[in-house]
Formats: C-alpha cells, sequence, structure tokens
C-alpha cells in the first residue's frame, strides 16, 4: 500500500475479501476507520468502480457492512463496498455525547466552520478528497468509476456530495434521507451548531436548497423511502425533494413503500435495487 493504512481484519465473503481498515486523518485530526470490501477478481490488472456508502446517526463503519447484506451481490456484480465512519472520534469536545443526534456519530457530512467543531468535524471534505485518495491509492478500484449512496443522514450527505461535486460520482441514490435539513429539527440543530446561525451558510449542505441554486445531477437520483418510518414527517420530507426535483427537471426515482420503518430491514430489502442501479452507471464502457 503506497499510504500508511493499518488492517484491522479482512474476512473471506462471496468469494472476495471484507476487510476493516485505520489511517490517521490530517482532515480530521486524528484516527478514522473505514471498511472496504474488494469483489472477486479485483487486483491492479482488474480495478472495479466504488460505491461509496454513508451511514446514519449513531452509526459507524461498520454498520452497514453487517446489517444490509449487500456483499454477496456486489460479488456477482463487481462493486467494490466503501463505508467510513459518520464522525471524528479521537478529537473530544464539550457536549459531543449529550445527544444521540449530535456529535459523535453525527458528523453530517459537512465541514464545520464554528470552532471547535471546525478543527475536526470535516466529513465532507474527508470523503470526497482524503478517504478518495486513500481508496484510490491502496486498493484496485477504478478512479473514472465511482458511486454514493447513504441512509438518512447518510442519505442527505449522498444526495448533496453528488450534487456539489459534479462528475465526482457517476451514480447516486439514497435510503430515507434527511431531504431538507435546514427545514427540519435534525438539521436545524446540526447546523446551527456546526455552520452558526446564519440560515444562508446552511444551503450547500440542503439537497433541496441546492437544486434551487442551479446545483444539478447528470445521472437519475434514486430515493426509497418507507411509509411507516416514525422520521417521515418530522426529518425525512421526501416530498420536499420531489418537489425541488420537479421544478428543475431533475430525473429523481422515489419510491414509496407501504409499511416499512427507518431500519435496516429496509434497507436490507432494497439495497439490491440500489446496487443494481449504481453499476448499470458504473459498468465499463
Amino acid at each position: 500500500m503506497s499510504q500508511t493504512v493499518t488492517t484491522r481484519s479482512q474476512q473471506q465473503c462471496f468469494g472476495g475479501v471484507q476487510g476493516f481498515y485505520e489511517h490517521h486523518s490530517v482532515v480530521c485530526s486524528g484516527p478514522m476507520r473505514f471498511a472496504v470490501y474488494l469483489p472477486p477478481g479485483a487486483s491492479v490488472e482488474h480495478r472495479v468502480p466504488a460505491l461509496y456508502y454513508l451511514a446514519g446517526l449513531t452509526c459507524t463503519e461498520e454498520t452497514f457492512v453487517i446489517k444490509a447484506g449487500a456483499q454477496r451481490l456486489a460479488a456477482e456484480l463487481g462493486l467494490a463496498l466503501v463505508t467510513c465512519d459518520t464522525s471524528p472520534r479521537s478529537q473530544r469536545f464539550p457536549t459531543d455525547d449529550e445527544r444521540w443526534d449530535f456529535g459523535q456519530g453525527a458528523g453530517f457530512y459537512l465541514d464545520a466552520t464554528v470552532s471547535p467543531w471546525s478543527s475536526a468535524y470535516r466529513m465532507r471534505s474527508y470523503v470526497t478528497d482524503e478517504l478518495r485518495a486513500v481508496i484510490d491509492s491502496n486498493f484496485p478500484v477504478c478512479r473514472e468509476r465511482r458511486g454514493i449512496f447513504g441512509h438518512s443522514m447518510g442519505g442527505h450527505g449522498a444526495l448533496t456530495l453528488a450534487l456539489t461535486h459534479p462528475g465526482l460520482y457517476q451514480s447516486c441514490s439514497a435510503f430515507a434521507p434527511i431531504c431538507a435539513p435546514s427545514e427540519v429539527p435534525w438539521g436545524q440543530l446540526a447546523f446551527s451548531r456546526y455552520l452558526g446561525s446564519d440560515p444562508g451558510a446552511w444551503r450547500t449542505y440542503d439537497a433541496c436548497a441546492l437544486l434551487s441554486d442551479g446545483h444539478r445531477f447528470a445521472g437519475e437520483l434514486l430515493v426509497d423511502q418507507g411509509l411507516a418510518d416514525k422520521f417521515l414527517d418530522r426529518e425525512l420530507r421526501p416530498e420536499l425533494l420531489e418537489a425541488a426535483c420537479a421544478r428543475v427537471s431533475q430525473p429523481l426515482r422515489l419510491r414509496r413503500h407501504e409499511g416499512y420503518d427507518h431500519s435496516y430491514y429496509f434497507i436490507a430489502t432494497f439495497v439490491a435495487d440500489h446496487l443494481r442501479h449504481h453499476a448499470q452507471s458504473l459498468r465499463t464502457p
């Protein structure tokens, strides 16, 4: 490996390898953990597309790996799966563990501008720049074929990073994303503390605002939402994303599912559809 990456563990999985790793992050001011699933046959001579998954509140780099059951189909489709932690863990700040929806495990995939958070809570730069460079340099992935998806807070992250980094990701999807964080309690809590009290500074981390401000994703956005999700009306608000996409002709496939909640049972049910959605865009020309 060309950069210093520590292997925590590696396991054979559906003919490929599920690995867990750690490296020192300059962006996040300390060690960060991530996981990579490499499908069978991945090698320097046969590089594979990389699909990045961003987890939700309270989760870690292990949550999707353990609960979603995505490796079997990723092996068949020839996709590498990359997951990362949801916030810095080594830097501790006052109040960072007082709430489950702010601080530890709740980095919101943004670059904080307010002290003390700005010294470590820089998950946007971590995912799009530093982690990407680590993956590209140390694993047999194709640097021109990259997708991103996520759940809840991570769905918000996937949408906003795809919209603000044209060309970096060739595919994007989300499970139950926080669609308009500036308009809901989860986002308002995090944004006011990480970014300050001016709502104008929040727009670059709000998918609906980004669409209104002229940002577009080149492909179709796939979003799945369970209608038994207890956070649906208060925090997620998919109808706002649907309206924002319609106003600017951004392709969106929003699927609503009766009876499904916010859990990983919901994700496991529809993850195959998401992997196929990404594979279609990321396959070798």
